[in-house]
């Protein structure tokens, strides 16, 4: 008798196995001998650790990039965190696209749940938009750091573009993959090298909804939508904050800024800043930052970037509603309103599922780390927030943690990539719709 598959009714279902078998795929190639330089193929949880880091564009890893694997095992991870940055439904729906020229129904729902697209009229567009927009701007990130480290440090020219590719698109896609032992910390003082790399983070951060429509509506402001302003705003409250805070904390830190001229500092401190928006390269050890800049990264990451980009963390817009949800109560109002819009109810209650959900993961995993290893609070959080929010920021723990840890981080990263409410929806059997009201009562809060 032949086996009966289910059936995967849920966008948001095809969501979940697209990702799932890009992982398992891109295992199984990291498996293979010629990936590994060492003799032998690479173990089972090498492979799977960097795949899934590699597909969830988060940056974690338990084994050295460059040194560990080959030319061939590069390239595979390279692949698998553009596919990631993509999303495996709109690569997928590229495919269809170029195939057939055509969307069916089905097509265009699981684009849509994967591009966050507000109808379904638009995705064809959506979906070549997002490759185009990405494709345009790794290459120019690829162009001029391959123009740097050809001119400046010497590299052979196929050197130098292999290493402006690999960076620029880890960066776009807020992979943080570097094919450096130590990152990027070999070029902490070289704006040629960081401000690029930061830019495209910035830009991976934002979101393609909001790449899409600065394109359209650039010199028309009072246009954009609600999504774009928060967005903007949110991005550069963090982004302002994010540095200062980083590099008033480390200023004077003789293992980290403090060995640095003004310049140097403010460079340094504008990189580190970025990098929480869920890119997860560093130009400083940090292992050696303060306990308090670590709380204050972790506060970064777990806040990530934009919805429907390579960021990860629970969203800009997610933290901006329950902002205003918060003043909106303080102040007494009956409406949320943000720039001039009402905000309807739905959207609150999502916000806050994606907090509350996000917030019970990274408790419930980090007290887990504390119980079953001998790192204190402060690398356990910093570990197990930089897994959720897919940053790849490292106190360096991650490659000697038990076998158990090291699993609890690859489900981590895949629930933090995907989205709370995403996996919840694809672990779904369907959706019950209540057809009545039950009696209104009122506990006492607070």
């Amino acid at each position: 008798m032949t086996p009966r598959w289910p059936r995967l009714r849920h966008p948001a279902q095809v969501v979940v196995a697209g990702f799932v078998v890009a992982v398992v795929a891109g295992t199984g190639l990291l498996m293979l001998p010629v990936a590994r330089t060492g003799p032998g193929g690479a173990g089972v949880l090498e492979s799977l650790f960097t795949s899934t880091s590699a597909v969830c564009v988060t940056g974690l890893v338990v084994v050295d990039t460059p040194e560990y694997w080959t030319g061939f095992g590069q390239a595979v991870i390279l692949g698998l965190f553009q596919v990631g940055g993509f999303g495996i439904m709109t690569f997928a729906s590229l495919l269809v696209l170029l195939v057939s020229h055509r969307f069916g129904l089905k097509a265009r729902m699981t684009a849509a749940a994967e591009t966050k697209t507000l109808g379904l009229g638009d995705v064809r567009s959506v979906v070549t938009g997002v490759v185009k927009v990405s494709l345009l701007l790794e290459a120019i990130t690829a162009l001029v750091l391959a123009l740097r480290f050809a001119t400046t440090y010497d590299e052979p020219w196929t050197r130098a573009l292999w290493l402006g590719v690999f960076h620029a698109v880890s960066a776009f896609n807020n992979a943080g993959f570097a094919l450096y032992s130590d990152s990027l910390m070999g070029f902490v003082t070289d704006p040629w090298i960081c401000l690029p790399i930061a830019l495209a983070v910035i830009a991976g951060g934002l979101g393609f909804p909001v790449l899409f429509e600065l394109r359209r509506r650039f010199r028309k402001p009072r246009g954009w939508s609600l999504h774009t302003k928060i967005v903007l705003w949110a991005t550069g409250i963090f982004l302002i904050g994010g540095s200062a805070f980083i590099t008033a904390l480390e200023w004077s830190n003789p293992a980290t800024l403090g060995p640095l001229d003004t310049p140097g500092k403010l460079l340094a401190g504008f990189f580190q800043g970025v990098m929480p928006r869920t890119a997860g390269f560093n130009s400083l050890d940090t292992s050696q930052m303060n306990p308090a800049s670590w709380l204050g990264t972790d506060v970064l990451m777990f806040i990530g970037g934009a919805s429907a980009g390579t960021a990860g963390g629970i969203k800009v817009t997610t933290f901006a509603v329950l902002f205003f949800v918060v003043y909106a109560e303080i102040r007494g109002e009956g409406a949320v309103n943000i720039f001039h819009r009402r905000l309807h109810g739905d959207l609150q209650r999502q916000a806050l599922t994606v907090v509350l959900l996000s917030v019970a993961a990274v408790a419930a995993t980090t007290v887990t780390f504390m119980v079953f290893s001998d790192h204190s609070l402060d690398e356990s959080l910093f570990e197990v927030t930089s897994a959720f929010a897919t940053v790849g920021l490292s106190t360096g723990i991650t490659a000697d943690l038990p076998v158990g840890l090291q699993l609890l981080l690859i489900a981590l990263m895949f629930i933090g990539r995907l989205g709370p409410i995403t996996v919840a929806s694809a672990l779904a059997l369907r959706t019950r719709v209540r057809l009545y009201d039950l009696p209104e009562e009122r506990p006492v809060i607070g």
